[in-house]
Formats: structure tokens, sequence, C-alpha cells
């Protein structure tokens, strides 16, 4: 299937600023059709939602279009789609809920590879109720975050482990499916942060044996919110804090107060962006999502591969990500240089090349970097041969 950046990028009026963007892991940029659609929501007849007026059912739609278009692009249920202000919100709210039904002794296991989101909410939530938290270890040479690592901390007491579908940081793709497997076999939840994953892969959490997959939009090529999703079944077992009238009915539980129904409607419409990436003979949207999705990944893998050994020429480089399966991301730095000053020196020259430790800061402060992190460069739908040319040029300019 054929990937044509030049047609992407053409609904992209951002890039008519003549920035070169590396800053995808922390946010895409977005499409002329998703802000239409906000608009497009946010001015015609809008209410809270029922059946009856014309402003119900517009946004009655707008909820059950947006279940509907994450249902479709990470392959789940509908029903079980759980709409959130962030990721982080989320983890919150799902670790609180969860921490319910631990008691002391239990065990809840985090990765060293994850986003603070997937980390401080467990180890939080099991404090408040003398549960026990046991990491999984990612090797620093080879970046990889295995099985056998996640095993080695499973034991009978496991409640849930807590896992990201790739390293925002070091783009390292752990193995969903087999590490899901080993954890059914304890008898504990699978909780994966697919918010660096998503935008980079096709996604089945069916096929991943998530029992709990969550996504942010922002990093999609659409506004700033956030999704999770768990088999409506499960979420009928959960008992989380909420106001006394609230509706009971899943997910409607899970969200609280009125939704913000123009913002689901720019998902969607970035769900049928995503669609049409590629032209093809698929008829249904979840095939014109893979269709398009593994079409960006050869495209993607591709251009981190010249990427990648471009920087890797440049003096006094240390990279930092070594897996063998990634996300088009790169962490690095340069010997005597300090990061955050090539950060904004490259912004200077129109280059968006972020240093941080991205929230990762248990990887940061396991490669040695500390809490400053280190320069980190990711691709995104809209990304050129030619961006990384200015990217390199300017980098050589300043480590020469």
């Amino acid at each position: 299937m054929s990937y044509d950046v030049n047609r992407i990028r053409s609904h992209f009026p951002s890039l008519n600023t003549g920035l070169a963007y590396f800053d995808g892991p922390g946010g895409s940029q977005v499409p002329d059709l998703v802000g239409a659609a906000i608009a497009a929501a946010i001015t015609k007849p809008i209410s809270n939602r029922n059946t009856n007026t014309e402003s119900e059912k517009n946004a009655e739609e707008l909820v059950l279009g947006f279940r509907a278009a994450v249902g479709d692009l990470i392959d789940v249920d509908p029903r079980g789609v759980v709409y959130g202000r962030s990721w982080t919100q989320l983890s919150y709210d799902f670790s609180r809920t969860l921490a319910k039904n631990w008691r002391p002794g239990d065990e809840i296991v985090v990765s060293r590879l994850d986003h603070d989101s997937n980390i401080r909410p467990w180890i939080q939530a099991a404090e408040t109720v003398g549960a026990t938290v046991r990491w999984a270890e990612f090797d620093v040479k080879t970046s990889e975050l295995t099985v056998a690592a996640v095993e080695a901390v499973l034991s009978p007491k496991t409640k849930l482990v807590a896992v990201t579908g790739a390293g925002n940081t070091i783009g390292t793709r752990p193995d969903l499916k087999a590490i899901g497997v080993a954890v059914h076999k304890v008898d504990a939840l699978f909780f994966v942060d697919g918010v660096h994953l998503t935008p980079h892969a096709a996604i089945s959490a069916k096929e991943i044996g998530a029992d709990f997959y969550g996504l942010s939009f922002y990093k999609l090529m659409g506004p700033h919110c956030a999704a999770l999703a768990a088999s409506p079944a499960l979420l009928e077992t959960l008992n989380n804090d909420k106001l006394l009238p609230a509706t009971n009915v899943v997910p409607e539980r899970f969200e609280f107060g009125t939704l913000p129904y123009e913002l689901m409607a720019g998902c969607i419409a970035a769900v049928d962006f995503i669609a049409d990436m590629t032209p093809g003979n698929a008829t249904s949207r979840r095939e014109k999502i893979v269709n398009s999705m593994n079409a960006l990944e050869k495209y993607e893998d591709e251009l981190l591969e010249y990427l990648e050994s471009s920087i890797k020429a440049l003096p006094g480089i240390s990279m930092y990500g070594h897996a063998k399966h990634r996300t088009p991301t790169l962490y690095f730095s340069f010997a005597g240089h300090d990061s955050a000053d090539i950060y904004r020196a490259m912004a200077l020259k129109s280059v968006t090349l972020p240093a941080s430790d991205f929230y990762a800061l248990e990887v940061s402060r396991k490669l040695g970097l500390g809490d400053a992190g280190a320069l980190r460069a990711g691709l995104a739908p809209y990304s050129t041969k030619e961006d990384v040319d200015r990217l390199i040029s300017g980098l050589k300019e300043l480590v020469a």
C-alpha cells in the first residue's frame, strides 16, 4: 500500500509555518479536517444527551460516534470505551477504583520503561491500601523489556501489571501479547499504556490481550483528550466514586460531568483521517485503519533508518535506544553539549527538537541522565526526508 506523504501534509495548516517538527511523541500537529469537525460540532445545535430535540440527538450521536471510532481504531467493543480528559487522569481514576479491591500483601507490577503516568498512579494507589509494588526492569544495553523480566516479578499475589506499549523516549516495543499471556497465567489484570504505540502501528487490543488499553488523541492528530477501553463486562465489576444522581450505566459511570462533544467530534475526524491516509479497496473503517497504519509503519521505519544512520555519524553522539522492535523515536545526547542548549539553538533554526526526561523519569535515571534527560527526535505521519536533512544540518553546525 503506497504512502503519499505530500498528500498527507497538504491537510496540515501548521506545516506552512516552515517548522520541521520532531516533537510528535509529545503531541502531533492537527489536520484541517479535525479542526473543521470541532468547529462544526460546537456551533450546531447541541445540548445534554438525549433523543428528543435536535440538539440532544446531536450530542448523543457524537458520543456514540466517539466510542465507535475508538472501537475501530484499536479493535475493541465500543460499549467499553471511556472518555477522559487525559491519559494521566484516566490512569489515576482507574488506579483508585481498582485499588478498592486490593489488600495488604497483594502485589502490583510496574515497568521501569514506562511514562510516569503508568507508574506513579499505581504506586500511590498501592501505598494507600498497603499493597506491594514490584518493578519489571528493562536492560540498559539492549533497551529491551523482556517477557522474562516481567515473569520474574509475577506471583500468585499479583493483582495487576502495568506496561507501556512503547517507551516514549527510547521507543522500545515490548512483546505485549506474550506479556499478556504471562500476566493472565497468574490471574492478574493487564493494563497497557498505548499512548506512544498507537500513533505508529495497527493495534488490536483484543489480540494483545489487554484488559485495559489507553491512548491519547493529541498524539494521534486529534484534540487534547484520551480514551481507555476495557470489556463492558469487566467495567461492570468496578465500583468507582461518582455523584449519587449520576448514571451507573457502563461506560458512562466512569465519565464525570457533561462531555466535551466538540472534542469527541475532533476525535472521530482524526480516526477518519487515519482511515483515509492510504487508498485501497477496503470497505470497513477498521480495515482502512489497519491498511493505513501498516503503510505508515513501513514509511516511518524507512525514514527512521535514514534519520538514525545520519545522527550516528555526528561527532560525540550517544544513543540510548537499541531495541530491535521500536517506534520511530530516537533519544540521544552529545558529549560536551548541554541538551537543553541544543534544543533552544535548534528552535532558532525552526526545528523542534525538545530535550527532557519527557515524564519517563525512571528511564532517564536508569540511563544515567538524571532528571534532565536528553534530546528526543520522533517521526510523525507528516515527517519527510527534507525535515531530517534540516535536523542533521542544524546539529552538524552545533556539534562540529
